[in-house]
Parts: C-alpha cells; structure tokens; sequence
C-alpha cells in the first residue's frame, strides 16, 4: 500500500485501523475495543485490555526464540567502554532488579524517579518499573537540585534511582549531592534510594535511606511481569511550563505499545533484528521512545551513546558508531549535525568510515534547516528524514513513512501527517486558513495511541494548556502551513511568529535563509520589542571552524540575503556574531529567554540550559547592538 492509501484507510476507519495494529502486542487479555470517549475532549486507547509493557520489550523474544540478539549495546567513548547485553542477559538483569524493587515496597502504580545518565542500567530501571507497573519518570541526570525537588512533590516516588555520577568530556557531574540536595528541599521525601555506583565516583550513601544498586539485588527472587490495564500510565515525562511549573506528561501502557511499535517500520524502516540508534538522553521523549521502549518492542537491537557529536573525541563519532555496530536507521537532532557540520564542513571524516549499513536518517527536536539536510543527504548518500513530533505526542505526527513509502523531500518541511493525525492549520478564530497561509498548527480529536491523554493530576491544567483555544483540536503550540500536496511547515512556536508592523512573520523562515550563507554553521532569530514597528528581527550567528570572511562582512551579506528573499518587509538589519547559542541540554535554542535579556524583562535561569556561561555573552552581544539594557 502506497502512504496515501494507509492514511486514507486510517481515515476511513480508525478504529478498525488501530485494533489491526494492535495484533502484534502480545497482550495477557486483548482488548475489545480501541477508543473510549470519556467526554470533554478526553480519550482512552485500549483501556479495557490487560498487558505488560516489559513483558513485550524483553520477555517475549527471549521465549519466540531470540534471546541469544543483542538487546542493547553501550558504547561510551567518554569512559572508553562497549558492552552489549542479549535478550535473555537484560530479561534476567531487569528480573532480579524488579524483584528487589519488589522486595522493598514497590508495586503497581508506585512512582519510581530514575535519575540516571547514559548506561544500560538506566534503560533497566525504566524496564524493571514497567515489568511492576509502577510508574517511572525519568529526570535528566545532573538536573538542578531545585528543579527535582519539584518533580519529586509533583511525582511523590516511593523509590529514587540514581547514579553516583554522570561524565561529560573534561568533567564529572556529582549528581548524589544533586539528589540529597533535592530531597532536603522536597516535602515528599522517598521511602528509599537505590544508588549505582560508577568506578569514576562513589558517592556517600545516607544510611536507613540509600542502598548499593548491586548490594540490594542480591539473593531476591526475580519478579515475573504485572499486567496492567491499557490505560495504566506506564511513565510521567516532565516538560516545561510557560508558568515555570513543569507538565506531567503522562502515557498510557497499551497506546504506547501499538504506537511505537507501528512507527519502527513504517517511520523508521527497520525490521526485527535490525540495528537503530537514536542519539539523545534518557532523559528527553526520544530516549523514552527510540532508545528505551520503540526499538525493543519491536525487536531491534538499540544503542546507549554516552558521549558527543563532537570532542568525543572528534567529529567522526557519528560514524565509527554507526560504521561498528552497523546502524541502519540513525535519529539525531539537527543541532547535532550543525556541530559536526560546523567541525567537519567538508565531511572529511564521513570518508573515514564504512557506512554501507547505514539506510536512512532522521531528525528532529527542532526545525531542520534546508542547508543542514542538504549537507547531511550530500555526505551521506541516504534519505534524511525530517520529522515533527513533540514531548505530548510521544511519536511524530509527520514525517516521510520510508517503511511503507519513500515520499519526494521538500526542503524544510517534515512532510507529511502519519494516520492518527488529522493536521489543520487555522487562523486566531479557529477556522482553517488556506495553503501557505501561515497560522497555528492543531490536531483534530482524538489523537491517536501512545500520545499524552493528559497531565498527571492535572486535568484541568491540560485542558486548558492543549484543548480550550480551539475546541475539538489538540492545540500544538507550532505555527505553520501547508502546501498545495499536504506537506506540513513548522516555521516557528506560536510564540516566535514575530509582528513587524502588522506583518506576521516566521523567525524560522528568515534562520532559514541566514543558514543558507555559506559561512554560518548555526544561527537564531528574536523578535525583540521595537518603540516603532511593535517588534524587530535580530539574528545571532556562530560561524564555520576556519571562517576567514570578516564578521561585519558575514553580518551585512546575511541582511542583504534577508532583503533579497523574504522581503524589505521583514526589517532584517540587526545581527551579530557569537561563539555558541544558548541551548537546553536536548539541542533546543533558548530564543525566549534570548528575548526576554533583549527586552530588559525578567527571567528565571532555564533548568535544562547546557552551559549558563553562555548566557552572559549573549547578553554582551546585545547590549552592543543597543539592547538588554540593565
């Protein structure tokens, strides 16, 4: 069956659609139904069914005959360590891990905080909590104390698994004073924590509280798998809050499981056996579902990277990792290749590497610039596949469905939406504007399995933050259009759709055309607050390794660009050349607190900023061009 085809029969019925999906889980009770429609824009999938989550990532290959495969394989240039765990070694680690879980308390709808860096061992705390039912949310190893200490209130865990420490290139990160920390500052305090201890550090453990990883695993009986109804939330992911107050976004167990499951071969192409590497953090909704759970559902062998795309040790990395361990599909983030890009900009070390095995690559996390696509498809000889997803939906809402079709690219568009999702985009009042006209991105109701059917004790929170703008959609927060074939934009956040005069323009489109200068690597556009014009453009660039052009020369070639192809409209004239852009520790470019600083406004420093040093030479640049006055 061709795309058009597939959507057209989940259009058609989907239900029908759904419930056929489903027949490759392996339930303890199968579900009679598909979707439950529990009034004021809530939904259910699956809810009368009875499965285990663990039981279908490990168990089952291990008894149709597979558990001799590699499950997972650890590669860590930082600490210089490979290892690879089968089936059958990771069905017995996350058995004995469960059990003694078990053995301390821990049952079926207890939360469990993992706080954990990139280690097989975070991948089977997650796994041990599914194999319970207990609720796991992963929080971004090295996270503030402050802001887990609100996790911890808002979760309220029986138990915390944590490391002794994570590694960055050059440093160690301490997270057990991190985590003591948070518990001092939390209300709810945890009945215990499980401490893993890495020969690069050994924390201090807090007697009556904290127990050893291994110590505490030792002589329990293992625990067998748990089923849980399809609607039992398998795990609670938090994103930020424009209140500063994070979202519990949570996922319900059997949605999840036919989704993810679905999406590995006709998203991503893969087939059992074969080997995928999404090169993100547990941490973050790509680690959830493309390192932990997708890839092992259905089968596939996943890689757990501890280390860069570049200085780890060079901008090579990308490719000894999927040249050695024979990656066929490869999920990165766009910022990761602009580094490499950056470092490599003729792709001197793709040539290094074998890459036969590699057949396709994805992006996503932020928009994927034209000329970084363009790049990457050059070097690397394969499809690059642009998709758009987000923390909410847990899977991509569009994307280029190599496994059933190979659809034509269209520079900076993720293509086109996967079933499940009816996209339009529509004007302030709600009504759906014509092609190419920009506006804001919703999903008509309901949205399909494996995505958030609300926040974790929060009803009235997600409604309001997802549902009330425009009754009957999902409300994205992405502005966009579509072309006259369907193809989806993203061009911005609703909130980056600048107003220059009365003019609604996209910040994305003019980072577009700045990228496109052969000099800048990587860039970003703000609005900044304008006495005038209501706002004004302003672009920051970081420039190839090896630039000889002189900065003003950059600066005044990009605003002549802008001039040339969006338009004198767009009152492009400010920008300035910087080292680094602020980042969260997942890629996403800070625009609105580059804003705020621009603006003079007040601002709280973000929680998962990378390096907050960053911050302060922004603020420099700025305040050369006239803004961020104190």
């Amino acid at each position: 069956m061709s795309y058009s085809e597939v959507y057209e029969s989940w259009k058609a019925n989907p239900e029908q659609f759904w419930m056929e999906a489903a027949k490759a889980i392996s339930w303890d009770s199968a579900p009679t139904k598909a979707l439950t429609d529990k009034g004021d824009g809530l939904y259910e999938w699956f809810a009368d069914a009875k499965v285990n989550t663990c039981y279908n990532a490990v168990d089952r290959h291990v008894e149709q005959g597979r558990g001799e495969q590699t499950a997972i394989i650890y590669d860590s240039p930082i600490t210089q360590t490979k290892r690879e765990i089968s089936y059958v070694e990771l069905r017995n680690r996350v058995a004995t891990l469960a059990g003694a879980l078990r053995a301390k308390g821990v049952e079926k709808g207890d939360r469990v905080i993992i706080y954990m860096p990139m280690i097989p061992e975070a991948l089977e705390a997650m796994l041990a909590c599914a194999r319970l039912g207990a609720v796991h949310s992963v929080v971004f190893g090295g996270f503030a104390a402050n802001e887990l200490a609100v996790r911890i209130d808002d979760a309220k865990p029986k138990a915390i698994i944590a490391a002794s420490c994570g590694l960055e290139p050059g440093r160690t990160v301490h997270y057990k004073p991190l985590l003591d920390g948070a518990i001092d500052l939390a209300n709810h305090k945890p009945d215990f924590c499980v401490i893993f201890q890495r020969e690069q550090e050994v924390a201090e453990l807090v007697p009556g509280r904290d127990v050893n990883w291994h110590g505490f695993q030792y002589g329990v009986e293992p625990a067998e798998c748990v089923p849980v109804e399809g609607n039992h939330p398998s795990y609670i992911l938090y994103t930020s809050g424009t209140t500063g107050q994070p979202k519990g976004v949570i996922r319900h167990t059997a949605g999840q499981l036919v989704a993810l499951n679905w999406t590995m071969k006709n998203i991503y192409n893969v087939d059992p056996g074969d080997v995928f590497w999404a090169a993100s953090d547990v941490g973050w909704v790509v680690g959830h579902s493309y390192i932990c759970y997708g890839p092992l559902i259905h089968g596939n062998t996943t890689i757990v990277f501890e280390g860069k795309p570049v200085g780890t040790p060079d901008a090579g990395t990308f490719w000894r990792v999927i040249s050695e361990h024979k990656v066929k599909s490869f999920f990165t983030a766009p910022t990761a290749f602009r580094a490499v890009k950056r470092e490599d900009p003729k792709g001197e070390y793709v040539k290094k590497y074998d890459l036969s095995c590699l057949k396709q690559v994805y992006l996503a996390g932020e928009r994927a610039d034209p000329d970084t696509i363009t790049w990457a498809q050059e070097q690397l000889q394969v499809p690059v596949v642009d998709h758009w997803w987000q923390t909410e939906t847990g899977w991509s809402i569009a994307a280029n469905p190599l496994g059933i079709e190979e659809l034509p690219t269209k520079l900076g568009s993720p293509a086109v939406p996967m079933p499940g999702y009816d996209v339009e985009i529509l004007d302030e009042g709600g009504n759906p504007v014509a092609a190419g006209e920009l506006g804001a991105i919703a999903v008509k109701l309901p949205l399909p399995p494996g995505t958030l059917p609300t926040l974790w004790n929060a009803e009235e929170r997600f409604k309001k933050s997802y549902l009330n703008t425009f009754p009957g959609y999902y409300e994205t927060g992405d502005a966009g259009m579509k072309d006259e074939d369907g193809y989806l934009y993203i061009m911005a956040r609703t909130d980056d759709v600048i107003n220059v005069a009365g003019h609604r323009l996209s910040t994305g489109a003019m980072e577009e055309v700045l990228a496109g200068h052969p000099d800048v690597a990587e860039c970003a556009v703000i609005g900044v607050s304008d006495s005038l014009k209501g706002q004004m453009p302003v672009g920051f660039l970081c420039l190839n390794s090896g630039c000889e052009t002189a900065h003003e020369d950059v600066v005044s070639q990009v605003v002549k660009l802008v001039r040339e192809k969006i338009g004198p409209v767009a009152a492009f004239k400010l920008a300035c050349v910087v080292d680094r852009l602020p980042k969260t520790r997942s890629g996403k470019i800070l625009r609105g607190t580059m804003v705020n600083i621009a603006d003079g406004t007040p601002w709280k420093m973000p929680a998962t900023i990378d390096d907050p040093a960053i911050l302060d030479e922004i603020t420099t640049a700025l305040q050369g061009l006239g803004y961020a006055k104190q």
